[in-house]
């Protein structure tokens, strides 16, 4: 429980899903900044008897415990990417269709009201079930609240499958691609412009790099049923010290999204060979996760939902949940195409059909 009580935040879990969404967005919760949101989601907890309530700095657990024969994870992440003048949230209507427009809308505040309404509601869901709503998802995996819990309790991380309530237009999206990053360094020698001949201009040894990512091809790979698309990119180049001197190093920095078909260590190696003739340092990299549609609770999650089976061509922590050994999907209201964005925007049918549609799984699923 929180020191002090939060009489300005109140949620009402009985409120509808949108109007739980609204509540949850205009409470700021930028990554580092979640204190708040994850008090009021505590408060709101506590008057719920049927679920055993677990909290971890700002990372919440609430569990059913009713013996049943399985158990389902189902999890969102509680922080946003900064504020850019997008909150509080509106009502808008862009042709013909209503959103609730501001930041967290889309990633993925809509999906965790989604979540905590139906946490509070079924108290005796067909399977059991651990809800979990954790910080830190949209910075350095390090600090990652699921991460963090899992290593410290990892008897919380006990199911038979698991959702990840992230953007997926109410779709299902199963595994995730693995991302790497790596610097690849070339040097030179530096000099004075004006007598450039005397130096050795690394910014210019770096265009066989450049020349290579701008003639790779996207790979389109098969995994269990799902393609996942590839992507090698140049996200940032670094290089001199000033107007008028040669630069003696230059590091463009690579971002390599693989399928899930290989691990992380695989891409790397992969990596190496393609620069083999320069300096690759390794920064990040995460492994991605099968798809893990063809466990039967998730056949019979899709089944239930409906919708497409589609691949995630994003890193989630899906990811975190495979690793695991649970078969996991992403599963939520909003476009990801707009997380992020100034316009971020859910539309509102999207948020009661994905309420609907897990309730109906979640309440008629065999036990």
């Amino acid at each position: 429980m929180p020191d002090q009580p939060l009489d300005i935040f109140p949620l009402d879990l009985t409120a509808g899903s949108v109007d739980l969404t609204r509540a949850i967005c205009d409470i700021e919760s930028v990554s580092g900044n979640e204190g708040t949101l994850a008090d009021a989601i505590v408060l709101a907890l506590a008057g719920y008897p049927h679920l055993e309530v677990v909290r971890d700095g700002n990372t919440i657990v609430a569990r059913t415990m009713q013996g049943r024969s399985r158990r389902v994870i189902i999890a969102g992440h509680i922080d946003t990417v900064p504020l850019n003048d997008n909150l509080p949230t509106r009502f808008e209507t862009v042709d013909g269709r209503d959103y609730l427009w501001g930041r967290g809308t889309v990633d993925m505040k809509a999906g965790v009201a989604v979540q905590l309404k139906l946490a509070a509601e079924l108290t005796t869901p067909a399977c059991d079930v651990t809800w979990m709503w954790y910080d830190n998802e949209e910075v350095s995996s390090d600090i990652n609240g699921l991460k963090l819990l899992a290593e410290r309790r990892p008897d919380l991380f006990v199911g038979d499958f698991a959702i990840l309530g992230e953007p997926t237009r109410g779709d299902i999206e199963g595994g995730c691609n693995g991302t790497l990053r790596v610097a690849i360094t070339t040097r030179g020698l530096r000099a004075h412009s004006a007598r450039s001949w005397v130096g050795d201009n690394a910014i210019h040894k770096a265009a066989p790099i450049l020349a290579v990512l701008a003639a790779y091809q996207p790979r389109s790979i098969d995994v269990d049923g799902l393609v996942y698309r590839e992507g090698l990119n140049a996200v940032g180049i670094s290089g001199g010290i000033a107007g008028n001197v040669i630069p003696d190093e230059c590091t463009v920095t690579v971002n390599y999204r693989f399928a899930p078909s290989r691990s992380a260590a695989e891409a790397e190696v992969e990596l190496r060979e393609l620069f083999a003739d320069f300096d690759v340092t390794l920064q990040d990299a995460a492994d991605g996760a099968r798809p893990g549609l063809d466990a039967p609770i998730a056949q019979e999650f899709l089944a239930a939902v409906g919708g497409r089976a589609l691949p995630k061509y994003g890193w989630t922590d899906v990811a975190r949940f495979s690793a695991l050994g649970i078969p996991a999907v992403n599963y939520g209201p909003g476009d990801p195409l707009k997380a992020h964005a100034d316009d971020e925007r859910v539309a509102l049918d999207e948020i009661t059909a994905c309420e609907t549609a897990l309730r109906t799984w979640l309440t008629g699923a065999r036990s």
